[in-house]
C-alpha cells in the first residue's frame, strides 16, 4: 500500500515523534488501520444504501434527491460512530 509508506515516511521525518518500534512494523499497523477504516466505510454505505432504497416511492440513484439523501444519510452514520464529516468547499 503506497500510502502507508507515504505516511510512515512522514511520520519517521516528524522531529516530534518518537518510535519504539522499527519502520516497518509502524507501516503494517498503517496498513491495518486504513484496511479498517475501508471496511467500516463500505458498511455505511452498504446502510446508506439499504435506507434510500427503503423508501416508499423509488428514487434513481444519481439523482439529486438521491444523491441529497445519500449525503445526509451518511453524515448520519458517522455521527453515530463519533465521526465529524469534513464540510465541502
Amino acid at each position: 500500500m503506497q500510502l502507508s509508506h507515504a505516511v510512515t515516511k512522514v511520520l519517521v521525518e516528524s522531529d516530534n515523534i518518537e518510535f519504539i518500534e522499527d519502520r516497518d512494523t509502524i507501516r503494517q499497523k498503517i496498513v491495518d488501520i486504513l484496511q479498517n477504516l475501508l471496511k467500516e466505510e463500505e458498511q455505511i454505505d452498504l446502510e446508506v444504501r439499504k435506507k434510500i432504497a427503503s423508501q416508499k416511492k423509488e428514487i434513481l440513484e444519481g439523482s439529486e434527491e438521491w444523491d441529497l439523501l445519500y449525503r445526509r444519510h451518511y453524515s448520519e452514520e458517522l455521527k453515530k460512530k463519533g465521526v465529524g464529516m469534513v464540510s465541502e468547499r
